[in-house]
């Protein structure tokens, strides 16, 4: 006898026998049972998930000898013979080799004869979505009112391609994937009625490769059971499918969790002697990462579609859930980036190596290779830095200024202040005996002629936790250097609270990067502040933090300045140290500068400008508002202005 595939000889021959499809199988006994029977059926759904079978079973219920019900007997020469696939009256057709209107119109003159045996004639076309367009048409109005005795049954893997007027006059089941559990249980029934010894794990080997389909499973464990020579292990089907070992990706995210790069790499050279897919290795590890994210929040909603939902459990608990997040992102753009790798091996590896090294630095489990820290991290002070007189005749390399307490500063010696030459052009500031042209910036105005009272006697400054002995250096050029870690200094608790209290206006989406303009205009020290940032000539970064400063207080030699926390994101010593040369050189002396994280309470040069320029841009929109010929136009031919149109003319001097 003839070797019957295990698709075929587990075929479900009923209802009962049939594995999911739950939500059509429903509709379907009831109505049966009810006899409440419709003319035609759609059923919709990927291969291999029962839509064929379920017609055949439909053909049974209706033409059983015992009558009309949901349970034929399966016993009657009716029933054996649909089961055997010669019943006269099911008439199967492939409408993927029969697409022509003519085959369509052949079929159709058969269906005013009554038939054969049965009380109906069954019409099951498979594959329906493949006839053309003319042979749709030539079946619509046969579709919509056929004979009493005529019962169409329609099969589709592709619902998309169908016309709407098919649609429409038939009902329709959707047929879902098989997922990995039901797969895997059937397997094991199925092989234990056999009586063929398995694996468990190899199952959902077998599950997983099917991609919810039953036949594809089905044809898979027929396969696995030839290559194992009568039984099916893990090892002979993992080789089968050239699929992964799910426990070797365990392995790598044990070495990560450790940070062990040996076992790291240990493991991945254990992968590669399986000349595995680099790419697949890395998609295996984000769908592990995933499910241990989702085991992290809800443990309860992490299901064993994989076989490994204990492992993914344990893992959960192992491994900090930024690390996980971490590691997940940091997957995605591996594998994005894995085909610019020389070879995809070492790509994948450079991506764990990054996993290894870059892992968050407050992790539980630190690794056991001290790493170089990334990132902004706390400064150390330098060395005190000595002053250095703009008469210099040699150049230094620049040096930040040191940190320390101004109750503990010692005065530093003044230099001589620089004396412009008659070449030196008006838009210049001597600055550590070298020429720094001046940048104009967005908030730059015309000077204001106001007295600059740099020196006035006022309350003394309280010493915050941090301050600067600003001594005059020079610098190799007027551009920005790289930050270094010593160039951030950790936020006090005061500026903290500032932080706190405005945050929510930071994170509001409307707020624009234009200042808010302050509660008070500026006067006093607010105001002399304002007149003279425009004189020393700060650009860039520097200029941006300056912009938003306010002079709180002058004793003497020691300035406050009070940066709105808003702006502080890129503050750093440099900006500090910055700002204090360009205070030295306009003043030809030396100060100690104070700049703390604390909310102005008058304008800042920013603030006033954005308000200059606010006033500016009213009075544009009042005079083309009230221009006799704009008023003219608005009201003879309803013209509009264009809201956001309205630019001022900055004045231009002669």
């Amino acid at each position: 006898m003839s070797y019957q595939v295990l698709a075929r000889k587990w075929r479900p021959r009923s209802f009962r026998e049939m594995v999911g499809q739950t939500h059509v199988l429903r509709a379907l006994i009831n109505a049966l049972d009810n006899q409440r029977l419709h003319h035609a059926y759609l059923f919709t759904g990927t291969r291999g998930v029962g839509k064929t079978t379920i017609a055949r079973i439909i053909a049974k219920c209706l033409n059983c000898e015992t009558g009309i019900s949901s349970t034929p007997c399966g016993q009657c020469s009716v029933c054996r013979e649909i089961d055997e696939g010669r019943f006269v009256d099911l008439i199967e057709v492939d409408a993927a080799s029969r697409t022509k209107v003519e085959d369509t119109r052949e079929l159709l003159d058969n269906v005013q004869y009554a038939p054969t045996r049965g009380r109906f004639k069954v019409y099951l076309i498979d594959e329906v979505h493949m006839l053309s367009s003319h042979s749709f048409n030539a079946l619509l109005k046969t579709l919509e009112e056929p004979p009493p005795h005529v019962k169409f049954l329609l099969a589709t893997t592709d619902p998309q391609k169908l016309p709407v007027t098919i649609l429409s006059r038939c009902l329709q089941f959707a047929l879902k994937n098989m997922p990995p559990e039901r797969v895997v249980e059937h397997l094991a029934h199925v092989l234990g009625q056999e009586q063929i010894p398995f694996d468990e794990d190899a199952l959902w080997l077998l599950g997983r490769a099917a991609d919810g389909s039953m036949r594809d499973a089905m044809s898979l464990t027929d396969q696995a059971i030839a290559f194992g020579d009568g039984k099916v292990s893990a090892a002979d089907v993992r080789s089968m499918l050239g699929t992964l070992d799910h426990g070797q990706v365990y392995e790598i995210l044990e070495a990560l969790l450790d940070a062990d790069a040996r076992a790291l790499l240990d493991a991945i050279r254990q992968l590669a002697a399986q000349g595995p897919d680099w790419g697949g290795v890395l998609a295996e590890m984000l769908n592990v990462l995933h499910r241990v994210a989702i085991a992290q929040l809800l443990p309860d909603a992490v299901d064993n579609g994989q076989g490994d939902r204990e492992p993914v459990l344990a893992l959960a608990q192992a491994l900090p859930a930024e690390d996980v997040q971490f590691y997940y992102q940091m997957g995605l753009v591996g594998r994005r980036d894995l085909p610019l790798a020389p070879d995809p091996r070492s790509g994948f590896e450079m991506v764990m190596l990054r996993m290894l090294a870059f892992r968050p630095a407050d992790s539980t489990a630190a690794p056991r290779t001290p790493l170089k820290l990334s990132g902004i991290s706390p400064a150390t002070p330098d060395s005190p830095a000595r002053p250095v007189a703009s008469t210099q005749p040699e150049r230094e390399p620049a040096r930040l200024a040191s940190v320390q307490p101004l109750r503990d500063s010692q005065p530093e010696p003044e230099p001589e202040p620089a004396t412009p030459s008659a070449d030196t052009p008006p838009a210049a500031v001597a600055t550590g005996g070298e020429v720094v042209e001046k940048i104009d910036l967005p908030w730059h105005e015309p000077p204001v002629s106001a007295p600059v009272a740099a020196e006035r006697p006022l309350e003394p400054v309280i010493a915050a936790d941090h301050q600067a002995s600003v001594v005059l250096v020079e610098e190799p050029d007027d551009e920005e250097p790289p930050l270094t870690d010593e160039d951030y200094f950790q936020v006090e608790t005061q500026a903290e609270a500032y932080l706190d209290a405005f945050q929510e206006e930071r994170l509001d989406p409307d707020v624009q990067a234009e200042p808010a303009l302050a509660a008070q205009p500026a006067s006093g020290l607010a105001a002399e502040w304002i007149a003279l940032l425009s004189q020393l000539g700060l650009g860039g970064l520097t200029g941006s933090i300056a912009a938003n400063c306010t002079l709180a207080a002058v004793d003497g030699d020691h300035w406050l300045l009070h940066l709105d926390p808003d702006h502080s994101a890129l503050f750093n010593a440099t900006q500090q140290r910055r700002i204090g040369e360009a205070l030295n050189g306009y003043h030809g002396r030396s100060l100690q500068l104070d700049i703390q994280l604390v909310k102005p309470q008058q304008e800042t040069p920013a603030q006033a400008a954005a308000r200059k320029r606010l006033e500016r841009q009213r009075s544009a929109e009042a005079s083309i508002q009230g221009d006799p010929l704009v008023q003219q136009l608005m009201t003879q031919f309803s013209a509009v202005i264009r809201e956001g149109t309205i630019e001022p003319i900055e004045h231009i001097e002669p």
